[in-house]
């Protein structure tokens, strides 16, 4: 039997990246996944490498819309009824120097990662069970460290990591954990967004890695790993924390 043998998780941000390798580790231990994102087709492609045995629901949508989550709950509670895991993991990161930071860039990047992750949680609330259950939110290492261009995204990762504080008291007496994992430098296809060419991939991979102690990248399925471990039972004394999943590099 697997270790979430039996639960409902729901996956923002779960068609690519490490939203993606989550879903296929929750439901390789057994649970049932939603997995929501804003590219139709990125989000059908992921359903279809993923799914198997009707394990597996995709719903489109965009968390900073509020309207969007509503109806990615009902679908949660018309074909469920209930959650067990809510893994709020949506977000994007966009460089800007300080002195180049607009206000649609502030609005754009607190609207996803702040805005957005907060209504995702607070309207899956009514569908948790009041005898238990796990809240995962994707911070970064970047909420620690201070990276040049970066700190806008920066900011919006240090108030997930203060939402986590706040909610961790807020909802003791319903059982419901809530913890976040922060990742380093991941191998994914956001860095192509962050680039214009192949050198430059490489260029900044280079970079990147001379700060990290493990001398590479992490890659996804070594953050799932560790959602995974905070979504089951192997973690049931675990609440309040920021897991760290960063090569190091926030550490020292």
């Amino acid at each position: 039997m697997g270790r979430l043998e039996g639960k409902v998780a729901v996956i923002t941000g779960g068609s690519s990246g490490i939203g993606l390798a989550t879903a296929q580790q929750f439901i390789t231990e057994g649970a049932y996944v939603f997995i929501a994102g804003r590219r139709q087709s990125e989000l059908d492609k992921a359903v279809k490498q993923i799914g198997k045995n009707n394990n597996v629901t995709g719903v489109q949508g965009d968390v900073s819309n509020l309207a969007d989550l509503d109806r990615l709950y009902a679908a949660v509670k018309q074909q469920k009824g209930s959650i067990d895991i809510l893994f709020a993991n949506a977000g994007i990161d966009e460089f800007a120097s300080l002195g180049a930071i607009t206000e649609s860039h502030f609005d754009k990047i607190f609207s996803i990662n702040v805005k957005g992750l907060l209504f995702t949680v607070q309207k899956a609330l009514p569908l948790f069970q009041d005898g238990g259950g796990s809240i995962i939110l994707t911070a970064s290492a970047g909420g620690s460290k201070g990276i040049e261009g970066y700190s806008v995204y920066h900011a919006t990762k240090a108030a997930i990591r203060s939402f986590v504080r706040t909610w961790t008291v807020e909802l003791k007496h319903r059982k419901i954990r809530v913890n976040a994992i922060s990742p380093g430098p991941i191998h994914t296809s956001l860095i192509d967004t962050l680039v214009q060419s192949d050198e430059q991939a490489e260029r900044l991979k280079t970079s990147v890695m001379g700060t990290i102690p493990l001398g590479r990248m992490g890659n996804p399925d070594e953050v799932a790993k560790a959602a995974l471990f905070l979504a089951s039972d192997d973690s049931s004394y675990v609440t309040g924390i920021e897991l760290f999943v960063d090569g190091g590099v926030a550490q020292v």
